[in-house]
């Protein structure tokens, strides 16, 4: 068929994509030899609620690439896609949607009724991000798409649960968590956004007890003392005032000399009635920092992660001082009596039992449902009142923000279940101490063993409605009941009941054949982390725990590919999951991967983290509009070089969009010239020398390529095809051809063509797993009068093993004299048109013969009049180095010398005048203090390059000085 003049992306893609869904060309096994080993991914699973970003946009092509690539190999490929139910992100879209709907709210619906709206919502509008990755062109057998609340996803988390629970790896207990306010719900670290704003860091005195005091004395790094004065207070520090009403110690380092003397002794908490004021331990302990404020750390283990640490070293108990709403708790017997039992428990000698958090409240009466942040305001001005502050400080902080709800997140103590990582976790630490999983770049390992050797309980339980409810249910005296469904927990809860001497035997005795659903146990209403599910996603999307023909045949994976963020809270916890649930015959663990590809950030061309704060978004899909998905893909994959991240600008994509239209005309070209496959085509047999080149430099590169890819070197790929097919074919190979084609000689010609068409379909073959649209177009269109028996993303990758090394060395040592001889007309002004008269002077035999050989090609591309062989330089020549011979030219008769050398010596006059601009510029420190980084660094490449283009100056004025 013939090719159309132009190209023109969104035309084709569409249909190119209906082309492929209409052969099923990505399903599990197309396109497989005979026999062939598997090849197999899972897709990272976006949130049914996302959109494509760059960061899909990058994770997503390098998957695809490495996909295409083995199924064009003949290995049995399958791509596993699918969605993650996102709990809480799906919960707040709904939520969001039947508020601007004016609809009854989720508390008002009751849990079922929204739990069934939210399933609505996914059917309508969720797994937009699917179509998105259809258009980015992933080859997913999306005939097996997968979501992490199907059904059965759902019956592997519940067998997992069940399980691990029942051999003492998951268990409900009281932990510090990450605790976000407006959607009353533990979250994991991952949704947590640590912002710097601007605070304030307030200095209190906590009182000795007693009246005591102590002579407090500081000294400088040579021991000179510089303050001694007798204080009866120890200083505090703190950016959370509203937290002091829970301390249960003060902490100083073993080491801080200013403290020894009251270590041990008792302070006062400076808040609360005076007559119930509670006094706390000053206690050692290695956190605190002699640095840093005054070296004197409040303890409050209930609401800060470093306490929460030195409260379990120290026996120190917690204390919770908010609701789940991050109001002052206003629940309990009032301030005096609850003070009064932290008092005898501290005369008691204290304990870490966590029930403490629950069972006091010694939030001060005035302060009880107080907002915290209220609540803080109220407690500085009572303190500064009674003269007990010391000062304050305006500095910045670090503070904790909800990634979705936008509120600061509050540290806090609440029943949840965990499970118990630090056992499950030793398996997944073997698999890559002992080689079985690789991460690729190595150092990531570092990472993941820094994680996994300290690693804490990971909370599963999120206190939300979307989500895989636990399947735990609490009888009358809260004993715990865990099983697949309700059914088999009561009766486990009877079993249970009948063989105890409790009170409730007599009552199931009674009931025994008239339970009422709910009557004797009680469902625990959370959901599970969504990284629970998603844990299990490399078996349980091939139909664990059902022992299916995909689980036998595509499990272990072979390759993950993602981001460096989650390698602790999906990679690590895959790798746990997969090891305890999926095991050899002798009961080795099954790795769910053997190598884990970690990419980088997509960051803007200035380097800067993409973010709508910043406006510097760039949007995949408006880029897939603009430039085409092709051109999208090459760029990431072309900068996708390990262990860096990716400094994006559209120009980088334009001009992989030039590299399309290069191609495209290139191939264009062939076919207006008569080039189509030709059955039987034997490339080992060419004769003519620059054929025999082509191939050669198509094996080449075709081994860097295959190379590049088994190494995850997606950028070196890219770049080898890129460099061969601009470079070598577009640029050199049409241009060597056309005197050939445009010649007499007809067995040439017919060479000629066959050789263009084959080498035409190698391009189109390597290129394919980059730009899939162009290449498959481009594929249909280039078959000749019979059309292609296949689509190129079925085809069979090339196998081409040619060196003509004698062939392939005259060839380049053309193309380098030629590409030295016009670099030399652009220095040297000299007109296109002109022709020149060279001699080679010193040329070996070979290099001799080879002129001799390529005369004709030389006069014509390189517009030659002649090119001889001389012993020595003509007088008055201008000279050129190439390979071991110097190439001579005679310019009196094309340029104007003593003109040329007047040009020169102007525009290195300019070029020295506009580096000294710069470098006073530069040299002005106002300048470079006040100029944004992008500004100042702008200067300094333009100074560069001006540096280099005087460099090719010098050299063209040192041409003419010596001719």
């Amino acid at each position: 068929m013939n090719m159309h003049t132009t190209f023109d992306p969104a035309t084709i893609e569409a249909r190119i994509n209906q082309l492929w869904t209409s052969a099923s060309a990505f399903a599990a096994g197309a396109g497989a030899k005979p026999g062939a080993a598997s090849f197999s991914i899972v897709i990272p699973p976006p949130n049914v609620t996302g959109s494509l970003h760059m960061g899909h946009a990058l994770n997503n092509t390098l998957q695809d690439i490495l996909v295409r690539w083995k199924r064009m190999q003949g290995f049995d490929v399958l791509w596993q896609p699918g969605t993650d139910h996102a709990g809480i992100a799906t919960q707040m879209v709904v939520e969001r949607q039947l508020a601007e709907r004016q609809e009854p709210s989720r508390a008002d619906m009751g849990r079922d009724a929204f739990v069934e709206r939210v399933w609505q919502w996914k059917e309508e509008s969720g797994g937009t991000i699917v179509n998105q990755l259809k258009r980015l062109g992933a080859s997913c057998d999306w005939s097996r798409e997968r979501f992490t609340m199907d059904e059965g996803l759902s019956k592997a988390v519940l067998k997992v649960f069940v399980e691990l629970y029942n051999k003492g790896l998951i268990y409900r207990g009281k932990r510090l968590v990450n605790w976000d306010p407006q959607f009353q719900t533990a979250i994991s670290d991952l949704e947590v956004e640590n912002i710097e704003v601007d605070g304030h860091m307030w200095h209190f005195k906590y009182p000795l007890a007693g009246g005591a005091t102590y002579e407090y004395v500081e000294k400088d790094e040579d021991g000179n003392e510089v303050l001694r004065e007798t204080r009866d207070y120890i200083s505090i520090a703190t950016t959370r005032p509203e937290t002091m009403l829970g301390d249960g110690a003060v902490a100083v380092h073993p080491d801080d000399e200013r403290y020894a003397p009251i270590v041990g002794q008792l302070c006062e908490i400076p808040v609360g009635p005076k007559e119930h004021r509670r006094l706390i331990p000053i206690i050692t302990d290695e956190y605190p920092d002699p640095e840093f404020g005054s070296g004197a750390v409040k303890i409050t283990g209930a609401h800060d992660f470093n306490d929460y640490q030195v409260a379990k070293r120290g026996d120190i108990p917690l204390f919770r001082l908010m609701d789940e709403k991050g109001a002052m708790r206003a629940d309990g017997e009032p301030y005096a009596v609850e003070a009064g039992k932290a008092k005898a428990m501290r005369e008691q000698g204290g304990t870490p039992d966590e029930n403490h958090v629950d069972l006091i409240n010694l939030v001060p009466d005035v302060y009880r449902g107080m907002d915290r942040f209220d609540c803080r305001k109220q407690v500085v001005a009572d303190i500064d009142a009674e003269g007990l502050m010391i000062m304050v400080e305006d500095k910045k902080v670090m503070q904790p923000f909800g990634d979705r709800s936008k509120v600061v997140i509050e540290p806090m103590l609440t029943d949840q279940w965990f499970i118990d990582a630090k056992v499950m976790a030793q398996p997944a630490l073997a698999s890559v101490k002992e080689g079985r999983t690789n991460f690729v770049p190595k150092n990531w390992e570092r990472t993941y063993f820094q994680w996994m050797e300290n690693i804490e309980p990971w909370c599963i339980s999120r206190q939300l409605w979307w989500g895989h409810q636990i399947p735990a249910w609490y009888g009358p005296d809260d004993h715990i009941f865990v099983a697949e469904d309700e059914e088999v927990a009561l009766d486990m809860a009877v079993q249970h009941y009948l063989a105890s001497e409790g009170p409730w035997k007599a009552w199931v005795e009674d009931k025994m054949n008239d339970f009422k659903p709910g009557e004797i146990l009680t469902r625990d209403p959370d959901v599970l982390d969504t990284w629970f599910s998603s844990a299990l996603w490399p078996f349980s999307t091939l139909g664990w725990p059902e022992k299916t023909p995909e689980l036998e045949r595509y499990y272990q994976t072979d390759v993950l590919v993602t981001g460096f963020d989650i390698i602790f809270f999906w990679v690590a916890r895959m790798m746990m999951m997969g090891n305890h649930f999926i095991r050899e015959g002798d009961g080795a663990p099954v790795e769910p991967f053997h190598t884990i590809y970690i990419h980088n950030l997509v960051r803007d061309e200035k380097g800067d983290k993409m973010s709508k704060s910043k406006g510097n978004v760039l949007d995949p899909l408006i880029l897939i509009d603009e430039f085409g998905a092709d051109a999208v893909r090459f760029t990431l994959a072309a900068m996708a070089v390990p262990g860096a991240d990716i400094k994006l600008s559209t120009q980088r994509i334009e001009g992989y969009r030039n590299f399309a239209t290069k191609l495209w005309n290139a191939v264009r070209f062939a076919q207006l010239n008569g080039a189509a496959p030709q059955a039987g085509f034997d490339p080992q047999r060419v004769e003519q020398p620059v054929n025999q080149w082509i191939l050669t430099e198509a094996s080449r590169a075709l081994n860097q390529i295959n190379e590049a890819l088994e190494g995850y070197r997606f950028n070196d790929a890219a770049g080898a095809a890129y460099r061969f097919t601009w470079k070598l074919f577009c640029d050199w190979y049409v241009e060597l051809l056309k005197p050939t084609l445009n010649g007499d000689d007809g067995p040439a010609k017919d060479e000629a063509r066959a050789t263009m068409a084959y080498v035409t379909d190698v391009i189109l073959k390597v290129l394919h797993p980059f730009m899939p649209f162009i290449t498959e177009e481009l594929w249909s269109a280039t078959g000749g009068d019979t059309g292609r028996d296949e689509l190129l993303v079925l085809s069979q990758w090339p196998e081409l093993n040619i060196e003509r090394a004698d062939a392939a060395t005259d060839i380049n040592w053309v193309i380098d004299l030629i590409t030295a001889t016009r670099s030399l007309r652009a220095e040297m002004n000299i007109p296109p048109s002109a022709k020149l008269k060279g001699e080679l002077v010193g040329a070996d035999p070979a290099t001799a013969a080879r002129v001799v050989a390529q005369q004709a090609v030389i006069q014509r591309v390189g517009r030659f009049d002649s090119l001889g062989i001389e012993m020595e330089a003509p007088a008055g020549s201008i000279q050129l180095v190439v390979g071991e011979a110097t190439l001579c030219l005679d310019l009196g008769d094309v340029i104007d010398l003593d003109a040329e050398r007047a040009r020169l010596a102007k525009e290195l006059e300019r070029l020295d005048g506009e580096i000294a601009r710069i470098d006073k510029k530069l040299g002005n420190e106002k300048f470079t203090a006040r100029a944004p980084e992008e500004v100042v660094q702008g200067e300094r490449d333009k100074r560069a390059g001006y540096e280099a283009e005087k460099a090719k100056v010098g050299e063209a004025l040192q041409r003419l000085a010596a001719g």
